[in-house]
C-alpha cells in the first residue's frame, strides 16, 4: 500500500521528527518496515526547520516525512503540498491523526481526491481548547462520520464516539505501544545508582506529567502522610510540570527535573512503587494509560487511579487501584504495595509492532 499520514509535529511534550517519538512515528515506521510506502506530513504549530526527513537515517527505509510550519504561511501552503503528494505519490489510503484539525484536513483531502480516509483518535480531541473554536467541533464530528474507518486509543473513547458521534461502523481500538528496547525489568540497585538515588531507601514516585490536570497533588499529599511514620520513605518525581510540585516541600522529596526518554525506565526500575495519577474527567477516562504500560513493562509494583480502561484491566487486582482525588486511599494503596509488593510481570504489554499490525489490516480493508 501507499499510505499518507497526516499529523501535527508536537505532542505529549515531544517532537515527532526530532525525537522520533510515539504513536505517529512508531506506527508509520512499522508499516514501512513491512514493505508499505509511507509518506508523512508533520505540521508544526511552532517554528521548526521545514524539510524532508527520511526514514533510512535510522535504518527504517520506505518512509519520508515532510516537516511544515503552520505559521506564518504554512496553513496556506498545506493544501498545495497535499495536492502535490496526491499527484506524485497517489496514496491508496490516508491516516489522519493527532487532533481535530488533522481529522478535518484529512476529510477535505479525501473528498477532493477520492482517497479513502481513516481518522485516528489518540485522545478525546473535544477536550482540547482548540476544538472549542467556533465551527471546529461540528466539522470534526462530521469528518469522523464521513471517514471510511476510525482507530481510537481506548475502549472508553470508542464507546463515547459510538454513543455521541453517530458513527455507523465500529471504531477499532488501537492502543499505544511500548518500546521494548527501552522498557524492560532492570536491577533496582543499579538503576538507583545510575540516577544518584539513595540505594537503601524506600522509593515511591512517578515520571510523567506533574500537573494539576493529572491531579498530581494527591501523590505529594499521600507521601507527606506516609513520610510521618516512615523515615526511610522518599518521593522521586520527574517530568514536565505546572506550579503544583512547587507547592510541596519536604527534605525527602527528590525532583529529577525532566529526564531524557532513555532515563525514564531507569527511574521506573529504581522505585519500590510507581504511581500513576489521573482525574476522573472526560480526558482522564478516555486517554490511554501509557505510563501504566511502561511501568508494567519494567515489572515495577504500581498504584493507578481507578479511571478509564485501566480500571477494567486491573479489576481483579484492586490493591493496584486508588480512588481518584483521594490522597488517603492512595496512601493506603502505596503502603499495601510496600508491605506486600506485587510486580507487574503478570500484565501483557503490547509493543508498537502489535498495534501496527492492527492498523495495517484496517488500512488494507479500507483501501481494497
Amino acid at each position: 500500500m501507499r499510505i499518507l499520514v497526516l499529523s501535527k509535529r508536537q505532542y505529549m511534550g515531544k517532537d515527532l521528527l526530532d525525537d522520533r517519538y510515539g504513536r505517529f512515528y512508531e506506527i508509520p515506521a512499522s508499516l514501512a518496515s513491512c514493505g508499505h510506502e509511507v509518506i508523512g506530513v508533520a505540521l508544526s504549530y511552532r517554528c521548526r526547520d521545514e524539510r524532508c526527513y527520511f526514514g533510512d537515517t535510522d535504518s527504517r527505509p520506505g518512509i519520508a516525512w515532510l516537516g511544515l510550519n503552520a505559521l506564518p504561511w504554512g496553513v496556506w501552503r498545506y493544501p498545495w503540498q497535499l495536492a502535490r503528494i496526491a499527484d506524485n505519490f497517489r496514496p491508496d489510503v490516508v491516516w489522519a491523526c493527532s487532533d481535530a484539525f488533522h481529522a478535518i484536513f484529512g476529510a477535505l483531502f479525501s473528498r477532493a481526491t477520492g482517497v479513502p480516509l481513516v481518522i485516528d483518535l489518540y485522545d478525546d480531541f473535544e477536550s482540547y481548547a482548540a476544538t472549542g473554536l467556533p465551527g471546529v467541533a461540528p466539522a470534526f464530528r462530521a469528518a469522523c462520520r464521513r471517514a471510511a474507518g476510525l482507530t481510537v486509543v481506548s475502549r472508553t473513547l470508542r464507546d463515547r464516539v459510538v454513543a455521541d458521534y453517530g458513527i455507523q461502523a465500529q471504531p477499532a481500538v488501537v492502543g499505544n505501544g511500548v518500546r521494548r528496547d527501552l522498557f524492560y525489568p532492570r536491577d533496582r540497585r543499579w538503576a538507583r545508582a545510575a540516577l544518584g538515588l539513595p540505594v537503601d531507601a524506600r522509593l515511591v514516585g512517578t515520571a510523567g506529567s506533574l500537573s494539576a490536570d493529572r491531579d498530581i497533588g494527591v501523590l505529594f499529599e499521600a507521601f507527606l502522610a506516609l513520610a510521618e511514620s516512615d523515615p526511610l520513605l522518599h518521593l522521586v518525581v520527574a517530568g514536565c510540570r505546572d506550579g503544583t510540585p512547587a507547592c510541596y516541600r519536604h527534605p525527602r522529596i527528590i525532583d529529577l527535573g525532566v529526564l531524557a526518554l532513555e532515563q525514564v525506565p531507569e527511574l521506573i526500575s529504581a522505585l519500590d512503587v510507581a504511581v500513576v495519577c489521573n482525574r476522573n474527567s472526560a480526558f482522564g477516562r478516555c486517554c490511554f494509560p501509557q505510563k501504566f504500560h511502561e511501568i508494567a513493562a519494567c515489572g515495577t509494583p504500581v498504584v493507578v487511579a481507578r479511571v478509564g480502561d485501566v480500571a477494567t484491566l486491573l479489576a481483579d487486582t484492586p490493591g493496584r487501584l486508588y480512588e481518584p482525588g483521594d490522597p488517603v486511599d492512595l496512601a493506603r494503596r502505596i503502603a499495601g504495595q510496600l508491605i506486600a509488593p506485587r510486580p507487574t510481570t503478570d500484565i501483557v504489554v503490547p509493543g508498537w509492532g502489535d498495534w501496527s499490525a492492527v492498523v495495517e489490516q484496517i488500512l488494507a480493508d479500507v483501501a481494497a
